[in-house]
């Protein structure tokens, strides 16, 4: 089978996101200028370089409030957030944090999620992440659309990195441990649970 992408396609659902997998989550924390606390997962998204270490994460659509999502809104005023990580057993927290709640209202709390406080950044971070990473703004990418959804790349560069020491066995990160999860196509996720060696 093959398709043009413009022209359409021969599924009742796109199978875009279901072609490239598995897409971590980055689980965003951001801070508004009122100091009103954000979170939300992307699944557009990645570590891009490492020196320095840079990520990126994509905001695709418009909220139901305002232009832009609060997690962009926020990082355009601030400059600042984290990347958390979702983990198998914050699943269900993950998928509330999910939803279009109006600005003022704190993902946190709603999804029952404990709150830290960053080192460098005043954007909090997720207490139960393995793994925060504290990111200053590098730059923003307005990307093609073919619609009225507004998508938006967010690079960052990491300027601090928390790793809880549990995951941290004969001065390696315990990868598998940590139980991340990662997003397929359609609702379907998945949890990394095994690895494999291959040298270059």
């Amino acid at each position: 089978m093959f398709y043009e992408p413009k022209k359409g396609n021969p599924f009742k659902i796109d199978p875009f996101k279901s072609l490239v997998f598995p897409r971590p989550i980055g689980w965003i924390s951001s801070i508004s200028k009122d100091g009103l606390s954000n979170l939300a997962p992307y699944s557009y998204f990645n570590a891009v370089a490492d020196e320095p270490p840079q990520i990126m994460f994509c905001s695709n659509g418009s909220p139901s409030h305002g232009k832009y999502k609060d997690s962009l809104s926020n990082i355009l005023s601030t400059k600042e957030f984290v990347v958390n990580f979702v983990t198998s057993d914050f699943r269900n927290q993950m998928n509330i944090s999910s939803k279009d709640f109006k600005p003022n209202e704190d993902e946190f709390i709603l999804s029952n999620l404990k709150k830290k406080k960053s080192k460098l950044v005043n954007a909090p971070s997720v207490k139960d992440s393995p793994v925060n990473l504290e990111c200053k703004l590098v730059k923003t990418i307005t990307l093609k659309s073919n619609s009225k959804k507004i998508s938006t790349m967010i690079i960052g560069e990491v300027i601090g990195i928390f790793i809880n020491d549990k995951f941290i066995k004969n001065n390696r990160v315990d990868s598998v441990s940590m139980r991340y999860i990662a997003r397929m196509g359609y609702s379907e996720y998945t949890t990394v649970t095994s690895k494999f060696n291959l040298k270059r």
